[in-house]
């Protein structure tokens, strides 16, 4: 049994494609289906939903062969332990600073003002400032993370950004980018020694796939 750890949402739907393209489908939509475990129209092969932030784990100690996850959760959380065969380039978005439309971040950075960011990327954050020479508090929160500025518990924010809307909506602008994202496959290495001829099927066909999406 192959077992493939993908969480709901952008990245099960941009996947989809690429299982197809290994010609494989999952039978149930996990967004009307109660199951954690979905199956597909191959017998040896499963899926299960899980936390995008928990791919990874569920990977690296082997309750899953192989999944899909962000390159932010990989750098955030680590992969230690992890093959990474392929940047799947699904899910694109990038990881940016952003501060109130009416706050001058440039004359904060070189004022050298020590600045509150809100993020649950702490660790990215931390190392992006560092590197800047920027001093920082970081605060980490999970969610809602535009409103951290607009009710005074940041100066800025760190998070991802795809069209840039929420930011908009909410008089927010991006300042700086660190980083551009996109998703990746993580593949348990025990798994690919004891199962290599169906993950290296699986691997291959979505290697084929991303590259003429």
């Amino acid at each position: 049994m192959i077992t493939l750890a993908l969480s709901k949402g952008r990245i099960f739907d941009e996947t989809l494609p690429l299982l197809a393209a290994a010609g494989i489908e999952v039978l149930e939509d996990p967004e009307t289906s109660r199951k954690l475990i979905l199956p597909t129209n191959q017998a040896d092969v499963r899926v299960v939903l899980v936390r995008a932030t928990d791919v990874p784990t569920y990977v690296e100690y082997g309750g899953a062969d192989l999944g899909v996850t962000g390159f932010d959760t990989l750098l955030e959380h680590g992969s230690s332990g992890l093959y990474q065969p392929l940047d799947l380039h699904i899910a694109r978005c990038r990881m940016s600073v952003a501060v109130r439309a009416n706050f001058d971040y440039a004359h904060a950075v070189r004022q050298g003002a020590r600045l509150k960011v809100a993020t649950k990327y702490v660790a990215i954050a931390r190392e992006f400032f560092a590197a800047k020479g920027v001093h920082v508090d970081l605060i980490k929160l999970y969610g809602s993370m535009e409103l951290a500025p607009l009710t005074g518990l940041a100066d800025a924010i760190v998070d991802l950004v795809s069209t840039g809307n929420t930011l908009r909506a909410n008089d927010l602008v991006e300042v700086e980018r660190i980083m551009d994202i996109s998703s990746r496959l993580v593949v348990n290495q025990a798994a690919l020694k004891l199962k290599r001829e169906p993950i290296r099927r699986i691997i291959d066909a979505f290697s084929l796939a991303s590259v003429t999406q």
